[in-house]
């Protein structure tokens, strides 16, 4: 639940209300009744204009400046990843944190040169 005052953004409008989805605004109540689908109101001031909503309808704008940070810190590495043809990073940052654990037990386990490998692929491709 969040706390009153604090900025939100319209994410969704549910039950299509015509709320003004992207904008931001501003918890003024609680919606407490519980035969109600409205968690919320809101004060909207660019349409100035109260709205109820559900609690799916609206986001903190912190946790979504948060979130879209976090997306562009992603893309950045893949970029450098692939610009640099670091195939850990890339496979790091692609499977998350604990994909990565994996990945370097597994070359540990087996490692192989280049050219031992190419020669079990020539191997098998005979067989």
């Amino acid at each position: 639940m969040h706390q009153l005052g604090e900025k939100i953004i319209i994410v969704a409008d549910a039950f299509e209300q015509h709320l003004p989805v992207g904008e931001y605004g501003y918890i003024i109540a609680y919606d407490r009744n519980p035969d109600n689908a409205f968690d919320y109101v809101i004060r909207v001031p660019q349409a100035n204009r109260n709205f109820y909503v559900p609690s799916g309808d609206v986001e903190l704008e912190e946790d979504l400046l948060r979130w879209e940070a976090e997306l562009v810190e992603r893309e950045a590495l893949i970029d450098f990843a692939l610009a640099t043809h670091n195939e850990e990073l890339f496979k790091q940052v692609m499977n998350g944190p604990s994909g990565s654990e994996e990945l370097k037990e597994e070359p540990a386990a087996e490692s192989l040169s280049q050219a031992d490998f190419i020669k079990q692929v020539n191997l098998r491709a005979w067989i």
